[in-house]
């Protein structure tokens, strides 16, 4: 059985200064204390290089794609080390085919990168890219399951919109997908870490994530799963440390065709990074340690006052049955935006502007106290 008790973490567990408020996970994830100990201890290995053996190479990446393979509740054989979304998103649309007829679903105001890439895709192929938009009332999930029909050839979401935290409900998305044989990818970038995700139980042909954001780990290192079907497929560079052989350093002059097993073949150039994949592992471990669902549950508590308040003020915060538990967007008039974030900006509170939205994405070591000078900013600004 999940536990889904919510979780007690001293904010002496982050680095955080008592002056900072920091509501802006979605943006950047603020280093836990056991991850900055290990950038340390990482620096340190890195400034005696003669301590740096042939296995050291490889070690620390297979411990990284292990732990990531059980935050995406998959198999290790499927997870590619990447350095961004756009990266793993160059990947997927290299291994995906799609016909001229076929529709490229995504959503309005969806994060750019993989923007970008579908519309490469769709003009190298003759695809059509088909954005979904939402009435009121309606839910993304609802607005997408519209769009899905005989002419989906890919649709391609993330588990909440990186606005406001609006959910899609990825399991109903999946379902159609599969019916209609109709490529699947997630962009897990502003979910994986606080929300559980089981791609065994999704079956999505690829699913890319950051790792600086809920995963509270260094700018540099995401992931990327590959679905077993595309594992053979064409990676976008060729780097010496993914063909078969690669531990054998003497023998490298011996070139060789073949690839190390499963999705290695599409991890990025240079990810044994000796300063970055040790901050990987110990955040990664620090999740797991303490369970998506129990994040969840504890964010869920935070965002749901934060709501409570914000709903008092008039500022149109989404209920909690449309969004994600661990982030949301209230609605702020144009003409207060600045007086908005000058306010929160005397109140030492940091959120970010995305879209149409205010978007506050809390974490574990925020309080009940934070959430209080946070509304009380918001209450000042609304005058």
């Amino acid at each position: 059985m999940i536990d889904t008790a919510p979780l007690e973490v001293p904010r002496e567990d982050f680095d955080l200064p008592p002056e900072v408020a920091f509501f802006n996970t979605a943006n950047m994830g603020p280093l836990p204390r056991r991850v900055r100990d290990a950038a340390e201890a990482a620096l340190a290995r890195r400034a005696a290089p003669w301590e740096i053996g042939p296995a050291v190479w490889f070690d620390d990446v297979e411990r990284l794609r292990e732990l990531a393979a059980r935050l995406l509740g998959a198999d290790t054989e499927g997870v590619a080390l990447v350095p961004a979304t756009s990266y793993g998103f160059a990947v997927a649309a290299r291994n995906l085919h799609l016909a001229p007829w076929h529709r490229i679903i995504v959503l309005a105001e969806e994060y750019p990168s993989g923007i970008y890439t579908w519309r490469r895709l769709a003009n190298r192929t003759g695809a059509e890219i088909h954005t979904v938009e939402h009435d009121p009332g309606q839910s993304w999930t609802e607005a997408v399951l519209a769009a899905l029909d005989e002419r989906a050839g890919l649709v391609s979401v993330p588990n909440v919109h990186w606005t406001d935290g609006s959910l899609v409900d990825l399991e109903l998305v999946a379902t159609r997908a599969h019916e209609l044989g109709c490529r699947f990818v997630i962009d897990a970038s502003q979910s994986l870490g606080a929300m559980p995700i089981s791609v065994d139980r999704l079956r999505p042909d690829f699913v890319v994530s950051v790792g600086y954001k809920w995963q509270l780990g260094p700018v540099g290192v995401g992931y990327l799963y590959v679905a077993p079907e595309h594992r053979d497929g064409e990676p976008i560079e060729e780097n010496w440390i993914n063909r078969a052989g690669s531990e054998d350093f003497a023998g490298l002059v011996d070139y060789v065709e073949e690839y190390q097993p499963g999705a290695r073949r599409f991890d990025v150039g240079q990810h044994s990074s000796f300063q970055l994949v040790p901050m990987a592992i110990a955040a990664l471990e620090l999740l797991l340690e303490w369970e998506p669902a129990r994040i969840a549950a504890t964010l869920s508590q935070t965002t749901a006052a934060i709501t409570e308040g914000a709903a008092a003020l008039g500022l149109e915060p989404l209920p909690a049955e449309q969004r994600g538990p661990h982030m949301l967007g209230v609605r702020v008039p144009d003409a207060a935006r600045e007086r908005v974030l000058a306010a929160l900006s005397e109140a030492g509170c940091y959120a970010s502007p995305r879209g149409k939205s205010l978007r506050i994405a809390p974490h574990l070591h925020n309080t009940p106290e934070e959430v209080e000078r946070l509304l009380g900013a918001l209450r000042e600004a609304a005058g």
